[in-house]
């Protein structure tokens, strides 16, 4: 059986949880340590036992609570050679073991347990960021967050998936419309910043299919976005393309700051 849930998903804050009765990985340690803890010890997940972190890009909603989690449990931790640069310089990681760290290219394969992660570069103003797809148990989950445009590569990455974690970060006219200074707005919907409710529709256009059964919209922008454009947005994409004599894929909204119902596959 396969376990997914975030942590916690937006601006001041990201982490995922993927399991089998195996092994578990985390993607991200954005929030503190003692929530990640926390959180994770309310799914009975004990902290030391997690198998690696992967880290999609330094930003600190992604990395923040990382040092002070790896001096309590040192997991292994797999990222792009400089957002490993980026972390071994923050506050707290000074005296972290070179050896936990792990480098990776976007395109590389990792394998634990029975559970093989597939890295794909992703563009965002960031030093080298990628995100993460998961084959486990026979199922794919297919993550992408924190990017300013869809590539080809990123649909290759997300095609086939059983389940999508996608960002859905704004609604373009409350952003417009809204009291970020305008080089901000600009930087959100540049190539290198963000998918909005509409390129978050367009993407899953590209990668739908019968075996998609389950569409976690994730990232929401506090100021910038509500749960329900985002979701009205994501439904209206998927009632004019879904052609299959089976339901359509469920919906879910990733919370802000605490954890998600646990989704098994």
């Amino acid at each position: 059986m396969v376990r997914f849930f975030s942590l916690a998903s937006g601006s001041s804050g990201n982490s995922i949880y993927v399991g089998t009765e195996r092994t578990g990985i985390l993607v991200d340690a954005g929030i503190s340590a003692k929530k990640l803890e926390g959180f994770l010890l309310s799914q009975f997940i004990r902290p030391e036992e997690l198998s690696g972190i992967l880290i999609t890009h330094e930003h600190g909603d992604h990395v923040g609570g990382l040092p002070v989690f790896l001096k309590r449990y040192p997991v292994p931790v797999y990222a792009t050679a400089a957002t490993i640069s980026y972390i071994r310089h923050m506050k707290g990681a000074e005296n972290l073991s070179e050896e936990l760290f792990h480098a990776i290219k976007p395109g590389d394969e990792i394998t634990f347990d029975g559970i093989t992660v597939q890295t794909c570069k992703i563009m965002h103003d960031a030093k080298d960021p990628v995100a993460y797809s998961f084959l486990l148990d026979g199922k794919k989950i297919g993550m992408a967050t924190d990017l300013g445009c869809i590539t080809p590569e990123v649909v290759k990455h997300l095609s086939d998936a059983d389940l999508l974690y996608l960002e859905s970060n704004y609604d373009r006219y409350m952003l417009l419309a809204g009291p970020y200074p305008y080089p901000l707005k600009q930087r959100i919907m540049g190539d290198h910043g963000h998918l909005s409710n509409e390129d978050s529709a367009r993407l899953v256009s590209h990668v739908i299919h019968e075996k998609l059964r389950c569409i976690v919209l994730a990232h929401l922008s506090k100021e910038n976005n509500v749960p329900d454009l985002a979701l009205i947005t994501m439904k209206n994409e998927l009632d004019g393309a879904w052609n299959y004599d089976i339901p359509k894929p469920r919906l879910v909204v990733a919370p802000r700051d605490v954890p998600m119902d646990v989704i098994t596959l």
